[in-house]
């Protein structure tokens, strides 16, 4: 007897309005475990929406709703129940434009774990270690750990986010455009590390093009 394992995420006649302007219509869809899903579409189709809809990046917006149900694991994630602090460590979100913290590098990894409660040196230093592998980074700047995570090139301050996202060993990674202004080594070293995680992740992505 086959077993077809429950999706990680299920989306359900998911529907979104910016004030009168409809973004997302009817969207049903579901986000396998450990396996990396795609999400193409044209510019401005509402991709980006999509993956702030699943971490709820818009809750704060002015003129916005939506109707229908994203499932996390079987949970409604805008239930009232749900810690969307929580939400947001267990679904990572990483932008086209990389965002490092102001600091150095380690600083950028430790910083969600800290928060989290993670207090002990060696356990902070393997979260390093490890995100940083995960993300293809470590070999390119364990030796440099204390300087400015600005001073890194732009694949690597995205391939450092997607780290930071790592550290707190989400279910989910969402990546809108991970790749986009990019050169093509960076690219390459992005995707590679992309279908490395994919073996521990579920990964959602909007690609910046079709390639």
């Amino acid at each position: 007897m086959s077993f077809v394992a429950e999706p990680v995420i299920r989306i359900e006649d998911l529907s979104f309005w910016y004030s009168s302007t409809r973004a997302l219509r009817d969207i049903n869809l579901e986000i396998p475990r450990r396996a990396i899903t795609t999400v193409f579409g044209p510019a401005g189709g509402g991709k980006t929406t999509l993956l702030r809809v699943i971490n709820r990046l818009n809750d704060l917006s002015p003129g916005v709703r939506q109707t229908g149900r994203v499932l996390l694991n079987g949970e409604d994630i805008y239930a009232p129940s749900v810690d969307v602090v929580d939400l947001r460590r267990r679904v990572g979100m990483v932008f086209a434009l990389p965002l490092p913290l102001p600091g150095t590098i380690r600083y950028n990894i430790v910083y969600g774990p800290t928060l989290a409660g993670t207090r002990s040196r060696a356990e902070l230093d393997d979260i390093v270690e490890r995100s940083l592998q995960q993300a293809a980074l470590w070999d390119e700047v364990k030796d440099r750990l204390d300087d400015p995570a600005t001073a890194l090139s732009g694949g690597q301050q995205q391939r450092l986010c997607i780290a930071r996202s790592l550290a707190l060993r989400p279910e989910v990674l969402l990546l809108d455009e991970p790749t986009s202004g990019l050169d093509p080594i960076s690219t390459s070293r992005v995707e590679e590390s992309l279908f490395v995680l994919r073996e521990e992740y579920s990964i959602v992505i909007v690609p910046h093009s079709v390639q």
